[in-house]
């Protein structure tokens, strides 16, 4: 019975071992081809770098601003009596734009003038017997004072009722009307906003540090989100004389034609400043940039070899350090050179030294003015 269960144990041990023996061959079989395998390449798209010449710029973010913009207002208390325009009309300087009611004043106006002449007959009378030392000279003083005193009421009454009649300071765009036809108003009411818009200011704001590249003359470039496609181009006017203690920034303002009255008071705009001459830099489209807190680089596409001696086409994590940016473009100081074949899409998925398969029939936008198609 023993010799019968060591039988069976050795019988047993040799099965296991011979399984474990089969197993152990599977698993390094596994981890040898593990270790060969090669994942496919990457599908990516490149672009070659190039050398371009960009003027040097100063980028800023702008308010646009009239060169004349009020609120026209009621300057004596009054009924309105009648409107002369309407929401959104173009005015010339001293156009009629509301009357108020001067009914009262007109009638003040006549008893006037009808007292300033006969103060006026009243003087001539007394001048006469002056001349013959009829009349004291303290009664033709008295005349003559009475005399100035009716054309001064006159005077006053007239300006009363020009005061009551609204006219536009100067040409320029109104806005929306606020009062109404018979609006009883008091001193000081608003009726309409006046803007003049052409020429038109763009004022926007520059570190401290960049005071001595802004000069009256120099160009100014300013795009307006809303409004792609249009450039407008003007030159620096103004330059603040102090600087803003809380940002240490100095306001600038640029005068730009505006014939056509795209660029209204308040838009907010890009404005860019050419502060000195073109410079000769690596321009690469944005996405080709891969961002990181510990540095930006670029992966550059080159030949390889694998562990085996393989050739193949892979990538190499390249460092750089970025310039202004242009549209789609964004300059590189360092780290890139003229005709290095740059990736331009699937920067996301790469590693140092994964293998790329290039195919360029779609590429990411390279343009340093780009214009949406849906804009």
């Amino acid at each position: 019975m023993a010799k019968r269960m060591l039988v069976m144990l050795l019988a047993t041990a040799l099965i296991i071992g011979a399984l474990g023996f089969v197993k152990f061959k599977q698993i390094q079989t596994a981890v040898g081809q593990a270790a060969s395998f090669q994942p496919p390449p990457d599908a990516v798209t490149t672009i070659n770098a190039v050398e371009e010449k960009w003027p040097e710029t100063l980028s800023a973010i702008g308010s646009v601003a009239a060169v004349q913009g009020v609120t026209i207002s009621a300057d004596l208390p009054g009924t309105v009596d009648r409107i002369g325009f309407e929401a959104g009309q173009w005015v010339r300087e001293g156009e009629v734009l509301a009357l108020l009611d001067t009914r009262q004043e007109q009638a003040q106006l006549a008893a006037a003038e009808a007292q300033r002449e006969l103060a006026k007959l009243n003087f001539e009378r007394m001048q006469g017997l002056l001349n013959e030392n009829v009349v004291s000279r303290a009664e033709f003083d008295r005349a003559t004072a009475d005399q100035r005193q009716g054309d001064a009421r006159v005077g006053e009454i007239q300006a009363t009722i020009e005061r009551k009649t609204i006219r536009a300071p100067f040409s320029g765009i109104l806005g929306i009307r606020r009062v109404n036809l018979g609006q009883y108003l008091a001193a000081g009411t608003a009726l309409v906003t006046l803007q003049s818009l052409n020429p038109i200011y763009v004022n926007f704001g520059v570190p401290q540090q960049a005071i001595a590249q802004m000069r009256a003359g120099r160009a100014v470039h300013v795009t307006v989100a809303d409004l792609t496609g249009v450039d407008f181009n003007g030159r620096i006017t103004a330059i603040d004389s102090e600087v803003d203690e809380s940002t240490r920034n100095v306001q600038v303002q640029a005068t730009f034609a505006n014939a056509d009255g795209k660029l209204r008071p308040g838009m907010f705009v890009q404005a860019e400043v050419n502060v000195g001459a073109t410079s000769t830099i690596v321009s690469l489209p944005a996405s080709s940039i891969s961002y990181a807190p510990y540095g930006n680089s670029v992966f550059v596409v080159t030949d390889m070899k694998d562990q085996s001696g393989k050739p193949y086409r892979g990538v190499r994590q390249q460092f750089v350090k970025l310039g202004a940016a242009r549209g789609d473009q964004i300059s590189i100081l360092s780290g890139v050179k003229a005709g290095d074949e740059v990736v331009t899409s699937g920067v996301f998925k790469l590693r140092n030294g994964a293998a790329v398969l290039v195919n360029n029939k779609v590429r990411p936008a390279n343009s340093p003015a780009p214009k949406p198609e849906n804009s």
